[in-house]
């Protein structure tokens, strides 16, 4: 193969599956571990993941009190640019991607804590562009509501483009530390923004010189039609769910034609879709090793995820019921989308969304040639250009993949033995951004 696998880690460490928390090789209070975070991080470091993504909510959300208490991911997480800068001197190589809000941030600060991580991480910053979810963000900054769909998909476009324009304040060449002479800089090669739109107004300079890769790797999670847009307009890495071949392959497709209709190198446009894996050598013991975390999920939060994701109360409804219709949302549109779609093509009711939900959410289980099979099929297919990992709890799942999906990639020629370069752009074989 011509094309080379990206993977990289998405990581919770309180574990991706709802009860991931209360395995008992996973340490209860992960969430604020620093020390075990930085041993995972290492651990996808040692294995060339081209990055460690660290996902991010700025509320806890609503739902009911009985499943709130049993969820350790909302509830308990460390901020992720704080995070990763302190991640930067203890790595080397790996990429540092970090979640930040377009909804409840400004773009001055945005543009210059990822410019800032970009430095100290001497190229391996990533910003995960995001619009946010729910109202309990909104109640936290001053709002009783989330920013309307359409609005905040707005908001999210102009924020981006102050920020870039904020990376672009110096020339590269424009810092000329010049001892000799006296001058730090060239005024000539500092600019300006004077951006004033719908929602900013931001005069700049950026008080920071242009960043190590001219421009941070810029991920969005593409689902919606406007999210889809977004992602292929500014996007470097398109997260999206786990999808069927099926319905992969035509999405990624649609990725690639849109950004070719924004004047973009379609290969400049990674599709990274999320795969959730628990391995084990056989099928069997993988099997049995997801059902010891299965047993310690509760029903009521396997519904409320579905619910989460609906966007309706489906508590009072029998689990043989299909889904009532769906009701309009302001929180994730693509997602709500894809489940309706999948039950009505499927004939699921609510019970058997439940059941999805405690049976991994179709994450793949199995051996490593079972994974490394569902790997090859995606990115063969042009579905993929590879995956965002997630780990249904850690650290065994993150673990299992490192040492036996890994090596079996490489065997098959998909992924690399060394970095490439030593930017996260240059892992990715990306274009540097000129100015």
């Amino acid at each position: 193969m011509t094309r080379t696998l990206h993977l990289t880690g998405f990581v919770k460490p309180a574990g991706e599956y709802p009860a991931g928390w209360r395995h008992p090789d996973s340490p209860p209070a992960a969430g604020t571990d620093f020390r075990f975070l930085a041993e995972q991080v290492r651990k996808l470091e040692a294995a060339t993941f081209d990055a460690v993504f660290l996902p991010d909510l700025v509320g806890v959300p609503d739902v009911r009190p009985e499943v709130l208490e049993r969820l350790a991911v909302v509830n308990d997480a460390l901020e992720p640019l704080t995070t990763l800068s302190a991640l930067a001197p203890l790595t080397s190589r790996i990429g540092l991607l970090a979640t930040a809000s377009t909804s409840y941030s400004q773009p001055y600060t945005t543009a210059r804590a990822f410019a800032s991580l970009d430095h100290l991480s001497g190229g391996r910053a990533g910003w995960n562009v995001v619009t946010s979810l729910n109202d309990a963000e909104a109640r936290n900054f001053g709002a009783d509501v989330h920013l309307a769909h359409a609005d905040r998909y707005r908001r999210a476009e102009e924020f981006f483009d102050v920020v870039a324009g904020l990376w672009d304040s110096f020339d590269d060449d424009a810092v000329l530390l010049d001892t000799a002479t006296g001058r730090y800089f060239d005024p000539d090669r500092l600019h300006r923004l004077d951006h004033d739109g719908e929602f900013f107004r931001v005069a700049g300079p950026l008080n920071i010189r242009r960043p190590v890769q001219g421009r941070p790797v810029i991920a969005q999670a593409g689902s919606s039609g406007a999210g889809q847009a977004l992602a292929a307009r500014i996007a470097d890495l398109v997260f999206t769910r786990a999808l069927p071949l099926e319905d992969a392959v035509p999405y990624a497709a649609a990725i690639r034609a849109q950004a070719e209709g924004f004047g973009r190198d379609p290969a400049e446009v990674l599709v990274l879709p999320e795969l959730a894996t628990v391995v084990a050598p056989t099928r069997a013991e993988a099997e049995d090793r997801f059902a010891e975390v299965r047993d310690l999920l509760h029903p009521s939060v396997a519904l409320a995820d579905v619910e989460y994701w609906t966007g309706t109360d489906l508590s009072h409804l029998p689990l043989d019921s299909p889904l009532p219709p769906p009701p309009e949302t302001n929180a994730s549109r693509g997602a709500q989308q894809e489940i309706y779609r999948q039950a009505q093509r499927d004939g699921l009711t609510v019970g058997d969304l439940a059941r999805q939900v405690a049976e991994g959410d179709g994450a793949v289980i199995g051996s490593p040639t079972d994974v490394a099979d569902h790997i090859e099929e995606l990115f063969a297919a042009g579905a993929a250009d590879g995956f965002t990992v997630s780990f249904p709890w850690l650290p065994t799942t993150l673990t299992a993949f490192t040492d036996l999906v890994v090596p079996e990639l490489r065997r098959r020629g998909l992924f690399r033995t060394e970095y490439e370069g030593t930017t996260l752009r240059e892992h990715l074989g990306l274009a540097r951004p000129e100015r």
